[in-house]
């Protein structure tokens, strides 16, 4: 009768996993260094510096202003969103060369001026102006 020795087959059995970490740490250097090369969407806005002076025009201009909590106000009362279309439409029925702007107060969320830019290209405005921030 043969005796077998259980601890013998026990080391047989064994796997080295040395290879296969050293894989999973060539791979996690490669996605590091190629994530680094990826190049974010978003919008990109090109903005005035804030020295320079407003526009002389602005005298004459539409101008709409959204408050830090998103109120929307247009010839200094408040007006719903769902009016800034028609308000706009009103204001370039008198004057179709009349240009556009949008102020915002800090704490103004982008999908309230992305509705009023959006009304305002509704209505027939041509550009809309951003003024830079000032800078106190």
């Amino acid at each position: 009768m043969r005796k077998t020795n259980r601890n013998a087959d026990a080391d047989e059995a064994e796997i080295d996993l040395t290879p296969m970490l050293d894989v999973v740490f060539i791979m996690l250097i490669f996605f590091i260094v190629v994530a680094s090369f990826l190049k974010e969407a978003g919008i990109e806005m090109n903005r005035p510096e804030s020295n320079q002076n407003p526009p002389e025009s602005d005298a004459t201009s539409i101008v709409v202003t959204i408050t830090g909590d998103d109120q929307i106000w247009m010839e200094n009362r408040r007006i719903d969103i769902r009016a800034v279309r028609a308000n706009i439409a009103r204001l370039l029925a008198a004057d179709p060369e009349q240009s556009f702007t949008v102020k915002t107060e800090a704490g103004a969320t982008a999908g309230t001026l992305l509705e009023v830019g959006d009304a305002a290209r509704e209505a027939g405005v041509k550009q809309v102006n951003w003024p830079a921030e000032d800078k106190k």
